[in-house]
């Protein structure tokens, strides 16, 4: 076995023997045998991270023993913008399947794209009448395409959003003044939009790539709010990869300066998150409080035409949601479970998207409880779901569903859910 299964086994040893808890006290409130843990303090068996944080959680060891499983993360680094001017290729098929390459334009030049797409189109539609009515427009359809990606695949929403975020940039870069501003403005947020939907699609790095083009236009018309919100997406990005330290460390970056109470709401409970992992209690409860108020303050803000509500809209009260989340990290799922519970019936019916991402962490809740039977019951009405929004995130923690699973896999609802669970996984990718 591993080195570092010993490392675990010995270290967990030691910390219940710390806390006078004897193997069979653990093993019962863990939902584990207790010849399995014998294994495990032996180093006879890998230890999941899973089993790690419930061990932390009744131990009260702060997150020591899942961070002797969680691997050092893998940086991803993105290449500079070329200075040459970009141009941006999409390509749809009629099977469904779409590619977005942003290149330089002598590149598309050169592959003779020019001719075949037109990287001139654009026509002009000067004129402040005209300019004043996109605006409007664009706005409502941005509503409607992000009430759309809540029920439908990114890549059924994506087409459009690029689409919307091209045409707001060519009448910016038309107009002058305010509405040149309000127009730059509202391509940026479609920028934003479009990296979240590109990181559902499972692509990290367009995520990021999408987040770099909305800041820069942010910033082009004097929004430097979306730069803040932004360190809050490239968060998000490490979140998802396991990686606490730079969770944190975005996060905190999100909330230096004047910052509005919204985006240092949502900054703070990304923060906890990254905490959550680290498996550090007291650090993520304590940014949940402080996000609380900064949220429950922006309720009532009235953006400007131009600039819609950054983060979620679906979520009656994102600090309790994601105390429910968290605290699944925690290793403390009882606890997850009387929160997420509530919570998860506050979310409207049509947000599929926001369903299926807290419902799959209320089920993967009951899992880890042991509860089987309502843990099955729950994943199963979120297949379809799952299915047609399509997301790379939920994807992540329907694995970790299935893992715990697969330890309960006599059991019947397990043996009738499996097949479908694989499916869905295998449909995702």
């Amino acid at each position: 076995m591993a080195d570092g299964s010993a490392l675990f086994g010995t270290e967990l040893r030691r910390l219940r023997a710390e806390a006078g808890v004897s193997l069979a006290q653990l093993a019962s409130v863990v939902h584990y045998s207790k010849g399995y843990l014998s294994k495990i303090e032996n180093g006879h068996k890998q230890p999941h991270l899973d089993l790690a944080r419930r061990c932390d959680a009744e131990l009260h060891a702060g997150g020591v023993l899942a961070r002797l499983l969680v691997a050092p993360p893998c940086h991803t680094h993105l290449a500079e913008p070329s200075d040459d001017e970009e141009v941006w290729m999409m390509n749809l098929a009629a099977d469904g399947e779409g590619l977005f390459r942003p290149m330089a334009r002598r590149e598309a030049l050169a592959l003779g794209a020019g001719a075949a797409f037109g990287i001139g189109m654009g026509v002009p539609t000067r004129g402040r009448s005209v300019q004043r009515t996109a605006i409007g427009v664009f706005r409502r359809q941005f509503d409607q395409l992000r009430i759309l990606g809540q029920s439908a695949s990114p890549d059924i929403v994506l087409p459009s959003v690029i689409a919307q975020t091209h045409s707001l940039r060519v009448l910016a870069g038309q107009a002058s003044g305010a509405e040149a501003a309000e127009l730059l403005q509202l391509a940026a947020r479609c920028a934003e939009y479009a990296g979240w939907m590109t990181q559902e699609a499972g692509d990290e790095r367009g995520a990021l790539w999408w987040t770099d083009r909305a800041v820069a236009m942010a910033k082009s018309a004097g929004d430097q709010d979306l730069a803040e919100y932004a360190l809050v997406r490239r968060a998000l990005v490490a979140f998802y990869r396991d990686d606490a330290d730079q969770t944190i460390a975005l996060a905190r970056q999100a909330q230096e300066g004047t910052v509005p109470p919204r985006i240092r709401g949502l900054a703070a409970q990304r923060e906890a998150q990254g905490f959550a992992l680290a498996g550090d209690y007291d650090s993520c409860m304590r940014l949940l409080d402080r996000a609380r108020p900064l949220l429950q303050s922006s309720v009532n803000e009235a953006p400007g035409l131009s600039a819609p509500v950054l983060g979620t809209t679906n979520l009656t009260d994102p600090a309790a949601m994601t105390n429910g989340w968290c605290l699944i990290d925690l290793g403390r799922p009882r606890d997850a479970v009387a929160i997420l519970d509530h919570q998860v019936g506050l979310v409207p019916e049509h947000a599929l998207r926001t369903r299926a991402r807290y419902g799959m962490r209320q089920a993967l809740a009951y899992a880890l409880l042991g509860e089987i039977e309502r843990a099955c019951e729950i994943a199963g009405d979120l297949i379809e779901p799952m299915s047609i929004v399509g997301s790379a995130t939920v994807a992540k923690d329907l694995r970790r569903f299935k893992q715990v699973l697969s330890r309960f896999h006599r059991h019947s609802s397990v043996r009738d859910l499996y097949p479908r669970l694989t499916a869905e996984l295998s449909a995702v990718g």
